[in-house]
């Protein structure tokens, strides 16, 4: 009701139940509008709170993540200096006289697995194989100054074949299994061999590291890769 329009009457009682009654109108809309104000504010607020909730839930997450990723993220390959030496600190290190000749077809070695000898012209490309690997080709990649560790799968447990890989520089090396051999285990290089009963014993690592891209190889630095992958590389 506007001033314009606002009852009137000449009866002052009357007149003043008018104007309680205006007043009691305007002051029940004034109650409405502010009802509905802290109705809104309110209602903002609640959004406020749970876009904070899930900001801060998605927060939560990432950071989560990431830490997930730096705790359970692989651990990386050892990297070692070139090897020089001969081996002749590490127990039960054999080594041995072997040519050097390219040949076709297989060889007869002398060593099981072969550490050295007469080898095909194609190198077996380093890395991890789960199948046996040739001998001709596995040889020449010791001949580059590779480390060839070998396990006979009838001996050796997974965990175990898991513990040798994470061991194993990322190049240089190849891991494979070699079946009907007479001990669990062995790490050879051109002209010498190790043999060990076990992937805990601290040898390994004594010969990689003696060993590994040495050069004292018959062609040291010479490639590891860009030649023959075998069946079952990873």
């Amino acid at each position: 009701m506007t001033p314009t329009d606002k009852r009137t009457s000449g009866n002052p009682a009357t007149q003043a139940k008018i104007d309680l009654t205006v007043k009691q109108q305007r002051e029940q809309k004034r109650q409405e509008k502010l009802a509905e104000y802290q109705k809104q504010l309110a209602k903002r607020r609640r959004s406020k709170l749970v876009w904070w909730i899930v900001g801060s839930a998605a927060a939560v997450l990432v950071v989560g993540a990431i830490v997930a990723s730096i705790v359970f993220a692989p651990a990386p390959a050892p990297s070692y200096a070139r090897g020089d030496g001969d081996g002749s600190g590490i127990e039960g290190v054999e080594t041995f006289t072997n040519t050097a000749n390219h040949v076709e077809g297989d060889v007869e070695y002398a060593q099981t697995p072969p550490a050295g000898g007469d080898h095909n012209v194609a190198w077996l490309n380093c890395g991890v194989y789960t199948e046996p690997v040739p001998n001709v080709n596995a040889v020449h990649s010791l001949e580059h100054g590779a480390v060839w560790v070998t396990y006979d799968p009838a001996q050796v447990s997974d965990e175990e074949i898991a513990q040798l890989e994470d061991a194993l520089p990322s190049t240089y090396t190849v891991l494979s299994p070699y079946n009907d051999m007479d001990t669990p285990i062995a790490l050879s290089a051109w002209n010498a061999q190790l043999k060990v009963d076990s992937a805990d014993d601290e040898r390994i690592e004594e010969f990689i590291k003696t060993y590994w891209n040495s050069t004292n190889a018959p062609e040291p630095g010479a490639a590891c890769t860009g030649a023959f992958d075998a069946p079952g590389k990873k």
